[in-house]
């Protein structure tokens, strides 16, 4: 089973807001979820981001595979 770390839309039309989420990677953007991780909002200024640290250093260690925008994310909190 391929686990990815991924971004999960929530919010409203032209209010988005997306859950940090590891996932199967063959479920649908907004399919089953393993577990969360944390939140991004890109429409607060500035984008406001949280992530459970050890949680995610967990999941990278067992292999989990964070899609390119999870990892700029994760760069940016310098989790990775």
């Amino acid at each position: 089973m391929a686990v990815r770390i991924r971004l999960r839309r929530m919010g409203a039309k032209k209010r988005p807001f997306y859950r940090i989420v590891v996932a199967d990677s063959r479920s649908p953007r907004d399919g089953r979820v393993i577990e969360e991780l944390g939140y991004y909002n890109p429409i607060s200024q500035p984008a406001e981001v949280k992530v459970d640290a050890e949680k995610t250093k967990k999941w990278l260690a067992t292999g989990a595979q964070p899609s390119d925008t999870v990892k700029s994310l994760l760069k940016s909190q310098g989790i990775i």
